[in-house]
């Protein structure tokens, strides 16, 4: 399979999203969103992250949500004390629920759009704490690139957390005949192809732009993450999903897989 460059996956990725982003809009969890945003103490943070989070401390703390897709992750940052929050998403159509979600909420945090790859300079060395949730490490086709930009967003000492996918988990496929039969290495260099919206229940057949989703090893991400000066000070494995309910049917195995990650990394101080 030919992939396109770098360059062109980013920006197939980013019309994907935007291709997407009305299908996610058109659900009841939408429209939930825009009654639960309203509160002062709104969070859609599940226990694992909101537990790390509050372990961390995140009170008085200026944040960053790299990927930050409708901003509700972002939003929720406020309920543990952040001083300020900035989401930061390339797909402008994401961005426009996460303003709506935005005009909603009684915190304010500011919605910016940009290619982490191209990021404007006020947003360098600005940040104490750099948030990276579930979807955002598979669409990145170059992991080392990647995290050298994430770094760049911290001032020395800033900490990067990460709560994501297990890369065991890519593995499997749930839809499959036999979904607990091992369907790709864990070392598959080609990127998964998708010609459909992106969406997290069901499928919808109809055309969009092509997304690309790469499959980073534990390793990679560890090296990665080294490589731009980032220090590991936490990383923990779990047995529960944070993907799309298919997954679940993972849960509760005899001879249970890794499902989910967390990771804590700091910047060295005097790398810029």
């Amino acid at each position: 399979m030919e992939v396109p460059n770098h360059k062109n996956v980013i920006e197939s990725n980013r019309q994907a999203w935007n291709d997407s982003a009305r299908h996610h809009q058109d659900s009841p969890d939408w429209q939930a969103l825009l009654d639960e945003v309203t509160q002062a103490d709104f969070s859609c943070l599940d226990d694992t992250l909101r537990g790390l989070l509050e372990q961390l401390g995140v009170d008085g703390q200026d944040v960053v949500q790299l990927g930050c897709n409708n901003g509700r992750e972002s939003l929720s940052l406020f309920a543990l004390g952040a001083r300020s929050v900035i989401g930061i998403d390339q797909s402008a159509a994401f961005l426009e629920q996460a303003r709506a979600l935005n005009s909603r909420s009684p915190h304010h945090a500011e919605f910016i759009e940009a290619d982490i790859h191209r990021l404007p300079a006020p947003l360098l060395a600005r940040f104490d704490m750099a948030l990276i949730t579930i979807g955002v490490l598979n669409w990145m086709p170059d992991i080392g690139e990647f995290f050298r930009h994430v770094a760049a967003t911290l001032k020395p000492g800033g900490r990067l957390v990460i709560y994501e996918t297990h890369p065991f988990l890519e593995m499997l496929d749930p839809e499959a005949a036999d979904p607990y039969r091992l369907a790709t290495s864990y070392f598959r260099a080609e990127p998964f192809v998708q010609e459909q919206p992106i969406v997290y229940v069901g499928k919808v057949e109809q055309a969009a732009a092509k997304s690309y989703w790469f499959v980073h090893t534990l390793g990679a991400i560890f090296s990665a993450a080294l490589d731009a000066g980032l220090n590991i000070a936490h990383f923990r494995e779990y047995a529960h999903s944070n993907r799309e309910e298919l997954y679940d049917r993972y849960l509760d195995q005899e001879a249970q897989v890794p499902m989910c990650f967390t990771l804590v990394a700091e910047k060295t101080q005097g790398v810029v």
